[in-house]
């Protein structure tokens, strides 16, 4: 079977309501219910409240065949060329054990250079350190920053602040939090020519110096893939932690790109971490068919995507801990599956939703009408945590997870009226992912299965999402304003002119 003929396949499958599938299937729960163990604790993945059927999930487990996805896997995991446009492999499992052996060993050596820098600092190497500004931006932000922020919480180590934005307001506010005298610098771009990270950094040089700092540069940790760079910009090797050319921004914070998680949570979590997100990766390699999380994720979502034409996917998390999960995900999903040719360069039809999302409950009172009543299909991923983040009374805890698992039901259901404005249609698709804990080996399994789940989806529409061409004209064009002596449309003269930029 080809993959044309797969997906004519699957646009012939009837429509029975999510009620009905119920009904019909007393076993649905544990069909589409899998827990993955990750040493005390572990997660439940739950997909039974989606249109997946048996004959949906065999007929996506031959459009996979037909996409040759367990040779694209086995390229990836092997340390393979997998982005073809810039012949490249993609190697971020590989940093956390996973992977080509030569690959898995360069990356435990980084990793050991890391752990000696982070404990040295811990143990007062660089004198008093109560304060690290880590500026970059993607990828060299987003994931070091959701990270501090659900695992750092806590008694950190020490306090860190993510700038990413070349606004000055951003950085002002971190400088407002800081203590010149016991704050270090980490400047993390893979080419060290990133302008708003090295225009951040710049700035944060000049602050040091304004207040009383001697040697500004000796405060500054570079993460980079190209340590010649930073040695120019003037920071000692002994405070460059490299990372691989293979290891793409939005997959990097396994790499030095999470110094600044190891040193808010200390270097046995930022161990745990990588373990968690391994043993996701053992699953993701090892498991074939329906019975691989990832996999089955990314037939659920290209059945919403391709068969019934819904043009964004929501992810609500009813924990406080993960509410820049996703702005994490939008950059994951949409940088990396957000095309529109395939890897030939021929038109590949829809691709990537548009991610998007809050935090439960307070987006119950923002955009949940919109879910429960509104005309559009939005299919929603929950995601929670059994145990509390707090120390409070339980009921906060409890009315939280009762909020979360209400909204499934509510949306699966709905209540029909003769008064239309009451009247909720339900047959409204959402997945739950419900953990025993978020900690430090939970959050990095998460991530690594949202990491995969792109990377099936990618392998089944047959597009490349280790390239991210999409971003660079607009810089392009930035720097040709910079510069001067070129035309633009008329709109954008105008702009220009009266923000004095002409």
């Amino acid at each position: 079977m080809t993959r044309d003929e797969a997906w004519k396949a699957l646009a012939l499958h009837p429509d029975p309501t999510l009620e009905e599938l119920f009904a019909e299937d007393p076993g649905r729960v544990d069909k589409l219910s899998t827990r993955i163990e990750l040493g005390e604790v572990g997660v439940r993945f739950d997909w039974s409240k989606t249109h997946l059927t048996d004959e949906l999930l065999g007929e996506f487990e031959a459009l996979a065949k037909a996409s040759n996805f367990n040779e694209m896997r086995d390229r990836m995991f092997g340390g393979e060329v997998v982005n073809p446009t810039e012949n490249r492999a993609a190697e971020h499992s590989a940093l956390r054990g996973v992977g080509e052996d030569a690959s898995v060993e360069e990356a435990e050596a980084l990793r050991e250079r890391m752990k000696l820098l982070v404990e040295a600092i811990h143990d007062g190497a660089m004198g008093e350190v109560k304060h690290l500004i880590h500026v970059g931006i993607g990828g060299s932000a987003l994931g070091p920053a959701l990270a501090v922020d659900a695992l750092g919480r806590d008694d950190p180590k020490v306090d860190v602040h993510v700038v990413s934005n070349i606004d000055g307001v951003a950085l002002e506010e971190a400088f407002a939090m800081c203590d010149p005298q016991t704050t270090l610098l980490a400047v993390a771009s893979k080419t060290f020519t990133t302008i708003e990270t090295m225009t951040n950094a710049h700035s944060a040089l000049k602050w040091l110096a304004d207040n009383g700092v001697d040697d500004p540069t000796g405060r500054v940790i570079a993460l980079t893939a190209y340590p010649e760079r930073a040695v120019e910009w003037g920071v000692d090797e002994t405070r460059i932690l490299p990372f691989a050319e293979s290891v793409g921004g939005r997959y990097s914070l396994w790499s030095s790109i999470g110094f600044p998680i190891a040193i808010s949570i200390g270097w046995d979590n930022f161990q745990a971490m990588l373990a968690g997100a391994a043993a996701m990766d053992r699953h993701f390699r090892d498991t074939d068919g329906r019975d691989n999380l990832p996999l089955r994720a990314a037939f659920s979502d290209l059945f919403y995507l391709r068969l019934r034409g819904c043009q964004t996917r929501a992810v609500f998390a009813y924990d406080e801990r993960l509410r820049l999960l996703p702005d994490y995900l939008q950059q994951l999903e949409m940088e990396s599956n957000g095309k529109s040719v395939t890897v030939d360069g021929e038109p590949s039809g829809p691709t990537a939703p548009i991610t998007w999302g809050g935090v439960g409950t307070d987006a119950q009172h923002a955009v949940f009408q919109l879910l429960h009543q509104g005309t559009h299909l939005v299919p929603i991923d929950f995601i929670a945590s059994i145990e509390p983040g707090d120390l409070l009374d339980a009921a906060h805890h409890h009315i939280l997870l009762m909020n979360c698992f209400a909204q499934g039901a509510a949306l699966m259901s709905g209540r029909a009226s003769d008064d239309p404005h009451r009247n909720y249609p339900g047959n409204r698709p959402s997945a739950t992912i419900l953990c025993d804990d978020l900690d430090a080996a939970t959050f990095g399994a998460l991530v690594a299965f949202h990491e995969h789940r792109v990377f099936a989806s990618a392998v089944m529409l047959d597009i490349n999402p280790f390239d991210q061409f999409g971003v660079e004209l607009g810089k392009e064009i930035a720097k040709k304003i910079e510069k001067g002596g070129e035309k633009f449309d008329a709109s954008t003269e105008a702009l220009l002119k009266v923000a004095g930029l002409d």
